[in-house]
């Protein structure tokens, strides 16, 4: 194991290293908060249940993300086109000062807030690049039951 050295630093030294450290906080802060985007991806996650909407950079980074449920609706109706067409709604006024113009949509889920929350991002001035459903496929499903002995 042998002795362990001990190294002091300087006072210059502390000080540079702070100052990079708190250079990459701000601009971490800055790139959250007011970027201009032209691209952006949008997820729309549609079950039976809810609808939940989210809009990334082209890196995969969150900027704002939205559901059914928080846009103020209850029970069964959350499932709904007219609710996606709502959280779509919401989250542009969340984002509108990120400037986002073109936009790739990922679907994923079964629900009938599918095609409503696609209408309302076309209706909402948007240029959809491309549609990609992400649901996932199961390829061999589950094992299957014992065969019944009689």
């Amino acid at each position: 194991m042998g002795k362990k050295k001990i190294i002091k630093e300087t006072t210059e030294e502390v000080i540079k290293e702070s100052e990079v450290t708190d250079a990459k906080i701000k601009s971490k802060k800055e790139a959250k908060g007011g970027r201009h985007l032209d691209r952006a991806k949008i997820y729309v996650q549609a079950t039976y249940n809810n609808t939940i909407i989210t809009m990334t950079d082209m890196e995969g980074e969150v900027i704002a993300t939205e559901s059914a449920g928080a846009v103020g609706f209850k029970g069964p109706k959350k499932a709904t086109p007219f609710a996606a067409s709502r959280v779509l709604e919401s989250l542009m006024n969340k984002v509108n000062k990120t400037g986002v113009k073109e936009v790739f949509v990922y679907v994923k889920g079964v629900g009938s807030g599918r095609e409503g929350a696609i209408r309302a991002i076309a209706g909402n001035g948007l240029d959809i690049l491309g549609i990609k459903d992400i649901t996932p496929i199961p390829y061999n499903g589950c094992r299957p039951r014992k065969p019944r002995r009689v």
